[in-house]
């Protein structure tokens, strides 16, 4: 296993411990609870491989990573008493997810020769839209429609990989800059407050 499947599977984990967590957080049951896992986990990499025709999806050829996502739901049970700041943890598994599923996306693009505007939103829709299934089976706005800097982190690591790519940087390198960025932004950003402009319609 190469390190850019050891990073694919620690993505993997930390987005289905994300989605336990939030279906805990909303108490449902153990079906309930692994099924919000499965589709965080799961959902952007599904959406991103009918996409481009990849068929059957990854996951399909790869059950193993059934059982990774069945483990961490057991443990996100398990220790869910042990777990005092809920809101950080979602914060830090999701953050860590999003940035090593925007870097797969990316790779995957970068690997079928696409054009690397197309690469980068394989990676966006790689790194988010998990996370936008979990919301709204949680009954959550997703948090790429709210004001956090979620998808423009996304994005900033999506287009750090290509640039370093196409410099024929180290693969290594490029992945822990990527994730770097990712990490950075957020935590910046939600810890100085940094958000999106919203609108609002006036009432006559």
């Amino acid at each position: 296993m190469g390190f850019f499947d050891i990073l694919d599977m620690l993505g993997t984990i930390a987005f289905a411990i994300s989605g336990a967590l939030m279906a805990i957080k909303r108490e449902m049951d153990v079906f309930g609870i692994f099924i919000v896992a499965f589709v965080t986990a799961l959902g952007g990499g599904i959406l991103r491989d009918v996409f481009i025709g990849n068929t059957p999806v990854w996951w399909m050829g790869h059950f193993y990573v059934v059982h990774f996502i069945s483990i961490s739901v057991l443990l996100a049970i398990l220790f869910r008493n042990r777990i005092y700041f809920l809101a950080k943890s979602l914060f830090i598994f999701d953050t860590i997810g999003l940035a090593i599923f925007t870097i797969s996306g990316v790779q995957i693009g970068v690997s079928a020769d696409l054009d690397p505007a197309v690469s980068v939103v394989l990676g966006i829709m790689t790194g988010c839209f998990g996370g936008v299934i979990r919301d709204i089976l949680c009954n959550e706005i997703p948090i790429i429609f709210r004001k956090e800097i979620y998808a423009l982190a996304s994005l900033a690591g999506a287009v750090c990989f290509i640039i370093l790519y196409s410099l024929n940087f180290d693969e290594n390198i490029s992945h822990i800059s990527t994730i770097t960025l990712v990490v950075v932004i957020r935590v910046l950003a939600v810890r100085f407050g940094i958000s999106l402009p919203t609108y609002t319609i006036k009432k006559k």
